[in-house]
């Protein structure tokens, strides 16, 4: 029986030079086991024969495993290739706000997770010598809004557990894709297995092999990098259910409460990026301070930020001869919002839906669904993108005077909520369960 836990997480930003990051740390993933996902019996392709599928969603994080899900409540089914051995849980946990959660209500996993998570009631801004700049409650702010700090292990579970047996396919690298016309795309696997698919779709995240295929460019370093972690108290954690911003010079830090259930054994080894980020903040608040240290050095990691801009006439389009792309391996964008993984979990339940319409309509049809997807999509996705990236810009700052006009004026007197998270609202129908085709 797997003892729970109350974890708080942490995450802080500080300016880096790209060159400082070895290559281990652009990849941070930790493996985790998938017993308890029915969806999860790994498919070994065969290196003799092509394998013939409607539609192939590559890569099982969010965006894929949303997607398929939401497919599969359509009653279309999906076969999603997953190069790792089991599904990987990089990263900690993650804030979802009401637009993700409307999406997961629509395809059915929100109550589970909300079952397991608190909802988060305030929000409070300080200075990184303690003191409070400005402080927020949610429900008088914000009526109606939801922000709940979810184990991005657990999301990915929950989501995986509601597909068909034998829908997720592990070891499953892509190796390339080559378009054959009519018939659709052949995927070549590195393990020699090949699959013919009609449809595919990328959800392979930010180093997104699809997305590369299709002519986009790597996503570009914004300046600073993120320190995370998730810190245990075995006994219960001590504060409140609210967010907590700290803003230092060129530094500034989140860390959010909320009781996460720890499942299985962490190995703990020692760890000089828990001892870098410790030292970066040792003035800081001993709130934040104290979850740091309760966080496994095992958890810690150190990441660059980046994004990209979805240039009008300089981009390409996110779908092409019926290859089309979701999430990260789209529109990488950098934090400041939260709105990442919220955003790939829209991607998703738009596309589906576009795509359950026009399946039957024959090739032409689908190609026209998933152009609509592009357009409609583009008009949030390019915005919010710019958005995250001027707000971290503004909060990066390490001028002392700029830093004095942020700290006495603009976060005690200029911020607002309400229309700092207006980019949240977001109305998704329940997707009702059908059999598939």
């Amino acid at each position: 029986m797997a003892a729970a836990t109350s974890p708080s997480s942490f995450s802080f930003l500080r300016l880096h030079p790209l060159s400082s990051f070895p290559s281990s740390l652009r990849r941070c993933r930790r493996t985790i086991s998938t017993s308890r996902c029915p969806a999860m019996a790994p498919i070994v392709a065969s290196i003799d024969n092509t394998r013939k599928e409607e539609i192939v969603v590559v890569g099982a994080g969010i965006a894929g495993l949303a997607t398929a899900l939401s497919l599969h409540r359509l009653g279309v089914g999906s076969v999603v290739l997953e190069q790792g051995e089991s599904l990987r849980a990089g990263g900690t946990s993650l804030t979802l706000f009401k637009n993700g959660w409307r999406v997961l209500d629509s395809i059915g996993v929100a109550d589970e997770l909300r079952a397991q998570f608190l909802q988060i009631q305030g929000l409070v801004m300080r200075a990184d010598d303690g003191r409070e700049l400005r402080s927020f409650v949610l429900e008088e702010e914000v009526p109606g809004q939801e922000v709940r700090a979810v184990e991005r292990r657990v999301l990915l579970e929950t989501l995986a557990s509601r597909l068909p047996p034998n829908t997720i396919s592990f070891s499953s690298r892509l190796k390339s894709i080559i378009k054959e016309g009519n018939q659709g795309s052949l995927l070549e696997l590195e393990d020699g297995g090949r699959i013919r698919a009609k449809i595919v779709i990328g959800c392979d995240g930010v180093r997104s092999p699809v997305a590369k295929w299709m002519g986009f460019s790597e996503p570009k370093y914004v300046g600073h990098c993120a320190f995370r972690g998730l810190g245990i108290y075995p006994g219960g954690q001590p504060y409140k259910a609210k967010v907590n911003y700290i803003y230092g010079r060129g530094l500034r830090s989140l860390f959010s409460i909320s009781p996460l259930k720890f499942i299985g054994p962490r190995i703990s080894d020692p760890s000089v990026l828990k001892q870098e980020a410790l030292n970066l903040v040792r003035s800081w608040p001993m709130e934040l301070l104290d979850v740091m240290q309760n966080t496994p050095d095992d958890s810690v990691i150190k990441t660059p930020l980046v994004d990209r801009w979805l240039w009008p006439g300089l981009t390409p389009s996110a779908s092409s001869n019926g290859v089309v792309v979701v999430g990260d391996a789209w529109h990488p964008m950098t934090p400041n919002l939260g709105q990442g993984a919220c955003c790939a979990l829209e991607d998703s339940v738009v596309l589906a839906k576009k795509l359950a319409a026009a399946i039957r309509g024959g090739q032409d049809s689908v190609d026209a669904a998933m152009q609509d997807y592009s357009q409609e999509r583009w008009a949030r996705i390019f915005p919010l993108t710019a958005r995250s990236s001027l707000v971290g810009s503004l909060l990066q700052w390490d001028n002392p005077l700029v830093c004095a006009f942020r700290n006495n004026i603009m976060v005690p007197k200029l911020v607002s909520l309400g229309p700092f998270l207006e980019h949240t609202n977001f109305e998704c129908e329940m997707l009702e369960p059908v059999a598939s085709g």
